[in-house]
């Protein structure tokens, strides 16, 4: 199960990519019968939330996202034409801004950059059920 969406890169376009998330998610839970969690439902929108502000703050022009299932993770992908590779700070209690991509290493399964022909691909994935113990699956970074 896939999808695909080009944003315009303006200031709604993180909603619409929060919405197209929970849409795509609620729809492999309905048509596909695929479990997803809540948790990973809200999870999935933080991430893809921070990813495509990113895109939008550092790179000019339209981000695409990707999102897919693959297993039992929901893989999300955002491309944007910056060629420039983020790189997670060091967590700093006082630094006020900037903890977008700490937070998105904080909760998902895997995480991976790759760089395009033009501009860069960020990929994340989450797990759609909770660990046995009701929190987050264990990441395989």
């Amino acid at each position: 199960m896939r999808a695909a969406a080009a944003l315009d890169g303006d200031g709604a376009c993180i909603a619409e990519a929060r919405r197209l998330a929970a849409a795509f998610l609620m729809r492999a839970r309905a048509e596909h019968g695929l479990p997803v969690s809540d948790r990973a439902t809200d999870l999935t929108q933080l991430v893809v939330s921070e990813l495509v502000t990113n895109a939008r703050k550092y790179a000019a022009g339209p981000i695409l996202m990707d999102l897919s299932i693959v297993g039992d993770a929901v893989e999300v992908a955002v491309w944007d034409s910056d060629p420039v590779l983020p790189v997670a700070r060091a967590a700093d209690p006082g630094r006020v801004g900037q903890h977008g991509l700490e937070i998105v290493m904080a909760v998902v399964q895997g995480f991976e950059v790759r760089r395009e022909p033009v501009g860069k691909r960020v990929i994340a994935r989450l797990a759609l059920l909770d660990a046995p113990d009701g929190g987050m699956p264990r990441q395989e970074r």
